[in-house]
């Protein structure tokens, strides 16, 4: 059995860079997986999956529910608006109700951070953090990771700008922790009312200007800006963002002529990122769809039976 076998994927802080590496090598192994005609092995056959989602998501639900049928797990996925939830069911009475039935592991996403780590010390199924509020999206970093490498055929020494609302962002937290542990050279860029302190840390350099975070960068990794949050009045108006910090054809002329564009989606095209840079030749946004799959189905394979 491998490493990760019986393991909980809450946050990446709790992984080595050579369980990382695990991850993504064993996610090549799942990509070839889904380019056959027939997307179907006998991995987890008996194994039986909950996907618990608290939060809306397409990409994250779907391509966890893929990962655990192409790998024959039975998977059943639960949305808190048709759950006892809605009855005031609590979180720890809905964890109960689920280990009982037997399962093998949960995927989890909740508004609340610390939720997976809470769900992973009171029951005994694996958890799989598929997003904790503004805290960790670890399969998220992990596919950016992969995507990564896949384009550039390394990891170790690339400069990776991350881009916009860092602030509440769960995937910028991830990738940070993630790309750190394996070697990436990191820039932050954002308006000031959406860059957090903590991340004046070793490895992490942080821009006012993001022409200045993107010069030179091998992967612009642009972030969605969280339009409920405009509420608040964290910078002036989406046109002034977009003018300002919008990542368009003209700004990726500072960037490596072979810059990667990446976004965890859902997008505000327009507003953080242009359309033109969307479906340019740069960007691998489609990639990290197909490839938010494989990583999945590597982190369920490793989790529930480990690396034989």
């Amino acid at each position: 059995m491998g490493e990760l076998s019986g393991r909980s994927v809450t946050a990446l802080e709790n992984f080595s860079s050579e369980e990382i590496r695990l991850i993504l090598d064993t996610a090549k192994e799942m990509k070839e997986i889904i380019k056959r005609d027939i997307k179907k092995v006998p991995t987890l056959r008996g194994k039986a999956i909950v996907n618990l989602f608290f939060e809306p998501s397409t990409r994250t639900r779907t391509s966890f529910e893929l990962a655990g049928k192409y790998l024959s797990a039975d998977v059943v996925s639960i949305n808190s608006s048709t759950s006892s939830v809605v009855k005031g069911e609590s979180l720890r009475d809905t964890l109960y109700t689920i280990e009982s039935m037997g399962v093998d592991a949960i995927v989890m996403r909740h508004k609340a951070e610390g939720a997976a780590d809470f769900a992973s010390k009171i029951v005994k199924p694996v958890i799989i953090n598929a997003g904790d509020g503004a805290h960790a999206h670890p399969s998220q970093a992990l596919l950016d990771m992969f995507t990564i490498e896949q384009a550039k055929g390394k990891l170790q020494g690339l400069k990776v700008a991350i881009v916009g609302d860092i602030l509440h962002s769960r995937v910028a937290r991830s990738d940070i922790v993630g790309m750190k542990k394996m070697g990436i050279e990191i820039n932050i860029a954002g308006p000031k009312t959406l860059l957090p302190r903590y991340l004046n840390v070793e490895g992490v350099k942080v821009f006012e200007r993001i022409e200045d975070a993107i010069e030179g960068a091998d992967v612009i990794n642009v972030l969605r800006i969280q339009l409920e949050r405009q509420k608040a009045g964290l910078f002036p108006s989406t046109r002034e963002y977009a003018r300002i910090f919008g990542i368009n054809d003209e700004r990726l002329k500072l960037a490596k002529e072979d810059v990667l564009i990446l976004h965890p989606g859902p997008q505000n095209k327009g507003l953080e990122i242009s359309t033109a840079v969307t479906y340019g030749e740069h960007s691998a946004i489609k990639e990290q769809v197909q490839n938010g799959v494989a990583v999945r189905m590597a982190i369920l394979a490793l989790t529930l039976i480990g690396k034989k």
